[in-house]
């Protein structure tokens, strides 16, 4: 007798469960999104350094002209190191508990927007870039193209 109650239980409760689970299944739902704002923005300064005379160049302006240019390079170079990271890699040899040979390599790799040119001035024989990249300048292009968003509320209907 208690085998048959328990058959019928089982069998009542599957039924259950499956209507329960057909009911939420065609349940409706608006959901709002709000964009993320973060609570402060980060400015980031870089300074390129380029040598004139090392350009190779005919006249005295175009290497000043070639060294505008490397020096706002190196600048951008210094902007990807502070936003992406360096990597390094590195490798040291010991023969007889003495190196032999101890050598590092970095490589930078990366996608700088939104940065301006602050100003490009000579110092010495070298020209020098500075740039800034103003976080808050960043957000508004990235919002402009990504629009990331949270759920800010659901509706069920």
């Amino acid at each position: 007798m208690t085998s048959k109650r328990s058959i019928h239980a089982a069998t009542a409760a599957g039924a259950f469960a499956i209507v329960l689970s057909g009911c939420s299944a065609h349940l409706e739902r608006h959901v709002e999104y709000e964009t993320i704002q973060p609570e402060h923005y980060p400015v980031l300064t870089a300074t390129g350094y380029a040598p004139v005379a090392k350009q190779q160049a005919e006249t005295e302006q175009e290497r000043i002209l070639l060294a505008m240019r490397a020096s706002r390079l190196e600048a951008y170079r210094e902007l990807a190191e502070q936003v992406q990271g360096v990597y390094l890699t590195g490798s040291t040899q010991v023969s007889d508990m003495m190196v032999q040979s101890d050598q590092f390599r970095t490589q930078v790799s990366g996608l700088i927007r939104g940065a301006e040119v602050v100003r490009s001035y000579p110092v010495g024989d070298y020209y020098a870039t500075e740039l800034k990249m103003d976080f808050e300048r960043l957000h508004h292009l990235f919002i402009s193209t990504a629009r990331p968003q949270r759920v800010k509320n659901i509706i069920y209907y």
